[in-house]
């Protein structure tokens, strides 16, 4: 493949993939800049599956000559030999490829010139120093441009509505190639497979434009700088910093000016509102004590706290040899080992069977019993309960 890979990419001080921090708190860019990028094993399997993508979609949708389709299939059978490749990221890819596919087939019928561009260096330099990132696909046809991002996760949902990072790409596409196509309207779109989930935000050129100018600009400008105001919000979840950022921790310890009396003077609407509060407060305790155990881990010394050995629980250091001197002290096996247990439905469909035959196979022996009752802000798509007592009737808690 021409572009590089996934791992080796360059990140930019301000990357759309981090746009959302910049954007609604300038300096944390700089404050961030000298600490080390981590790579989860979320993320090296994110990695994995978008390089798995991007080969299909190569055989699929570029006329490839005979060397150059052996070279494809050779890494193709690259990636299928990484660990983190499993039957779930072959059906995950081959759905995202499939809506890519059509997406493209789309353009096409509207224009028989249209191109598809994949792991496409994409420069908005014009708005944001030094910026660029790296768009999974690019489509154009006569007048419309479409941005396709593959996230593979499926901890957080992502929705293309609104998304800094996704606009931020479809301006370095439109820099690049409105010359050619005269590029009115704009469609961003993110395919979350795992999730069954594909959201396309629509704009106007003039609007994004808009955006970039009004926006996007003046913020740029203030984080290069490391100028301007911090502030906490949704956008520190992915910050390397929020543990320990001072801005971050004000908002928090705000959140304590409640009252916190006997619940039972308080209000319904009180505890309703104290709810919000408390997840938020958990949260950020969480990240502090993270913060707190790695730097005591790293020889840092901290106030009024101390590491100290964990509980641990007792286990055989040799199970066949356990299991050999009960045989031959006369205990039963059926008494000394468990019997075979099928694997978890999880396991089955994602490591084992695959998607789609443990679908053909199985679904009509999988069932999903009602979760256990949790409270769940207004917002929430589910439907509401209308008693425990009677939509819980059979359960027990």
């Amino acid at each position: 493949m021409n572009a590089p890979a996934h791992s080796e990419r360059a990140h930019a001080l301000l990357g759309a993939s981090k746009a959302s921090q910049w954007l609604n708190c300038p300096p944390s860019a700089k404050l961030q800049e000298t600490i080390p990028e981590t790579e989860s094993e979320f993320a090296k399997e994110g990695t994995v599956a978008h390089e798995l993508a991007e080969v299909k979609l190569q055989l699929l949708l570029v006329p490839n000559n005979s060397k150059r389709r052996k070279e494809l299939e050779k890494a193709l059978a690259k990636v299928k030999e990484n660990p983190f490749y499993c039957s779930e990221m072959e059906s995950a890819t081959t759905d995202y490829t499939d809506i890519v596919a059509e997406r493209f087939m789309t353009a096409k019928a509207r224009s028989v010139d249209a191109v598809i561009l994949f792991e496409e260096r994409l420069d908005f330099s014009e708005w944001v120093p030094d910026g660029f990132g790296t768009g999974d696909v690019v489509i154009i046809s006569d007048g419309v441009m479409e941005v396709i991002d593959l996230k593979y996760g499926k901890g957080v949902p992502v929705s293309a509505i609104g998304n800094s990072q996704m606009r931020l790409y479809a301006l370095g596409a439109w820099q690049a190639y409105d010359f050619l196509y005269g590029v009115e309207e704009i469609y961003m779109t993110i395919v979350q497979p795992r999730l069954d989930s594909v959201s396309t935000d629509e704009m106007p050129t003039p609007a994004l434009l808009e955006w970039a100018e009004n926006i996007v600009r003046p913020a740029a400008a203030l984080a290069a700088a490391g100028e301007g105001e911090f502030a906490s919000g949704d956008h520190c979840r992915w910050c390397k910093v929020k543990a320990n950022c001072r801005a971050h921790a004000d908002a928090n310890m705000a959140a304590l000016a409640y009252e916190f009396k006997d619940p039972a003077l308080l209000t319904l609407e009180e505890v309703g509102s104290i709810l919000f509060v408390a997840e938020q407060l958990k949260s950020w305790a969480k990240d502090v004590e993270d913060y707190a155990f790695t730097q005591a881990k790293n020889g840092q010394q901290i106030p009024l706290w101390k590491l100290v050995e964990g509980r641990s629980n007792r286990v055989f250091s040799d199970k066949e040899a356990v299991k050999a001197k009960l045989l031959d002290a006369g205990f039963e096996a059926e008494k000394i080992l468990k019997p075979q247990e099928l694997v978890a439905l999880g396991e089955l469909e994602k490591t084992i069977v695959g998607k789609k035959q443990f679908k053909e196979l199985l679904s009509d022996l999988v069932i999903k019993p009602p979760g256990k009752p949790v409270l769940a802000p207004q917002s929430d798509p589910r439907a509401e309960l209308n008693s425990v007592d009677k939509d819980f009737a059979n359960e027990e808690f």
